[in-house]
């Protein structure tokens, strides 16, 4: 069985960086307080980690 991580937007994407903002919507997150489940892999990872000031993140 493949590991999924649940990501969580806990902070506003105003006043940050356009790739930021592009980089949580193509995670699929939109207001706060939203989660979505992810698969675990490397591009998922890579995404998360340029704006993980922003997101909480929980392996499942």
């Amino acid at each position: 069985m493949a590991k999924t991580l649940k990501i969580k937007l806990i902070k506003s994407t105003i006043g940050t960086k356009p790739v930021h903002r592009k980089n949580i919507e193509a995670l699929g997150l939109k207001k706060i307080g939203q989660v979505v489940e992810k698969a675990d892999n490397p591009q998922m990872r890579g995404m998360i980690a340029k704006v993980v000031h922003l997101v909480e993140v929980e392996e499942v």
